[in-house]
């Protein structure tokens, strides 16, 4: 595992981790959700998924969350986390490891980004996972519900305590809902052809599996779509996680062959 330190387009500074595979049989670019980290016990599964199978792989903190990149959570939007992907795949080409077409893993806000990326660059993306994604800003206002939402609006700004981190509180600007209304996976749903693996978490009240059903039912091409029992937004119990691998190392096995 190589740990690094780049830049992105507004000279802020992104970490990177990169698990290089001898003889790298691929590449897969995996990217946490909203308030995340490149650590989380549930991105690394994912990422032990891909280097069991021989494939390198490139994770990063995102700017504007909790991870060791520059920023703060306050300033976080769907944009500035799409650029920040879009930065570390254009470093990522110049790299003696840089494979094309490559897997694309996301994690909630995550999941939005890298089907995004996806849709403007079908040619270079080998399969996309999006796991316990974010379908589109409608969707997600809908769950939050009109009460906590205009709260949110009034006050300019939501306090939450953060779970993957505990004693640290996040602070998240509306300006970070507004921008996520520009985006809605359903309106480019028809460029994302190629092989892609949904997993959501039976409990999950953030982003509930129906939510991903509607995605899911409008992808025109090689899909599937798992819930993992038990399992809430993050994955947070062991097992969890060691499903989530499971699925994704299954899958693979199919779409490589």
């Amino acid at each position: 595992m190589e740990k690094l330190k780049i830049k992105n387009r507004k000279d802020q500074t992104l970490a990177v981790l990169v698990d290089e595979v001898p003889s790298s049989k691929g590449l897969a670019v995996i990217m946490h959700g909203l308030a995340g980290f490149k650590e989380q016990p549930h991105i690394q599964a994912m990422a032990d998924a891909f280097i069991e199978k021989g494939i390198t792989v490139v994770r990063f903190d995102t700017t504007n969350t909790f991870g060791e990149s520059d920023g703060n959570l306050m300033d976080a939007t769907t944009t500035q986390y799409l650029e920040d992907l879009e930065d570390v795949i254009k470093w990522a080409k110049d790299m003696e490891w840089y494979k094309e077409p490559f897997y694309l893993v996301g994690h909630s806000l995550g999941g939005l980004c890298v089907s995004l990326y996806a849709s403007e660059n079908s040619k270079k993306v080998t399969g996309l996972i999006p796991v316990s994604t974010v379908v589109s800003g409608k969707l997600n206002l809908e769950i939050l519900g009109d009460d906590i939402a205009k709260k949110w609006e009034k006050l300019g700004f939501k306090i939450k305590e953060s779970k993957s981190k505990p004693g640290i509180v996040s602070k998240l600007n509306w300006e970070f809902m507004k921008d996520l209304f520009k985006y809605d996976l359903m309106s480019v749903v028809d460029k994302l052809n190629m092989p892609a693996l949904l997993i959501a978490g039976e409990f999950d009240r953030g982003i509930p599996p129906k939510n991903q059903k509607i995605l899911f039912d409008a992808l025109q091409g090689q899909k599937e779509m798992h819930i993992i029992k038990g399992a809430g937004h993050n994955f947070r119990a062991p097992q969890n996680q060691a499903d989530l691998k499971q699925l994704i190392e299954q899958w693979i096995d199919k779409t490589s062959t």
